[in-house]
């Protein structure tokens, strides 16, 4: 028995390595299925037990289709041979380790993924807060604002006093992005409410503003500064005057807050500032999609959710 042993030694350990390299292979087939199918973020038990059940079915698979190879086809005697739960025992002791090894290297794959999307979406963050920050301190925006201040001081000093505690309020909601990567709806209206102030100290009675609440969504998040840039885009591209009001609505439902306006478009209007593409990239951060509607007449933004 020894002799046949290490005369056959070379087709044992052929025979060997091509049982490994067929657990792998198939080991990896499984790992790539439950990865997508049932992912250990759905639920660690289920995935576990998946994992268990299908190693369990591996082993049993490749035993069967060995052994009908070494019987059936190859014609080997059955005598001597190792019974098949012995058979099956080693194939589970080499079989497991084989998946937590998969595993292991599939955990850190996504970890180290997982690290480097998070220091990406942190350097988007950082740079959408510096453009949003630029764009508002822009020279243009700061000049009109004093600008309508000092008129105010000479004329009327109470609307002054106001003018300065809204300008104020928007500058430092602006600053609190650094501390606030979304914020509720009923933050981001109590923060536009003071920039509207200033666009009607200055645009006086040639825009109308209005806001529909059809549900109750003010506890759900969306990004800073979104309902504030998509109207200054609105005024940035649009003419406004008494004899050509620029009508401004914004709509709150379950889905979405839409921003709409009609067209009137300016022809020196200023293309500097973060723009709607910079919003649209910042909800895309978050698997979210911004849904624009350009018509003849109307200029729609749809904005999501995200958190409801």
């Amino acid at each position: 028995m020894k002799e046949d042993l290490w005369n056959n030694l070379h087709m044992q350990l052929l025979a060997h390595y091509i049982v490994i390299f067929s657990m792998c292979m198939v080991d990896y087939w499984l790992l790539r299925f439950l990865n997508k199918h049932l992912p250990y973020s759905k639920n660690i038990f289920y995935r576990i037990v998946a994992d268990i059940i299908g190693i369990t079915l591996i082993c049993l698979i490749l035993l069967w289709i060995f052994n009908h190879l070494i019987y059936d086809v190859l014609l080997i005697p059955r005598e001597g041979m190792p019974p098949f739960l012995v058979k099956f025992t080693l194939a589970m002791s080499t079989n497991i380790p084989i998946l937590l090894v998969f595993e292991l290297v599939h955990y850190f794959q996504s970890e180290q993924k997982a690290i480097a999307d998070s220091e990406k979406a942190k350097r988007k963050v950082l740079l959408f807060q510096h453009e949003t920050l630029r764009s508002q301190i822009n020279p243009h925006f700061l000049f009109n604002s004093l600008n309508v201040l000092s008129s105010l001081i000479y004329i009327n000093p109470d609307n002054a006093n106001k003018f300065t505690k809204a300008l104020s309020k928007t500058y430092r909601y602006v600053l609190s992005l650094t501390r606030q990567p979304i914020v509720s709806v009923a933050e981001e209206l109590d923060a536009l409410d003071s920039y509207i102030y200033l666009m009607r100290t200055r645009f006086e009675n040639s825009f109308t503003f209005t806001i529909n609440k059809i549900a109750d969504c003010s506890q759900n998040k969306i990004i800073p500064l979104t309902l504030q840039l998509l109207i200054e885009n609105v005024f940035k591209h649009n003419i406004a005057t008494e004899e050509s009001l620029l009508d401004i609505n914004i709509t709150i439902d379950r889905d979405y807050i839409t921003v709409k306006n009609n067209l009137q478009p300016s022809n020196s209007s200023d293309k500097g500032g973060i723009g709607l593409k910079y919003i649209v990239k910042q909800y895309e951060m978050y698997a979210k999609g911004v849904i624009v509607e350009h018509t003849k007449k109307m200029f729609i933004v749809k904005v999501p959710y995200i958190q409801p």
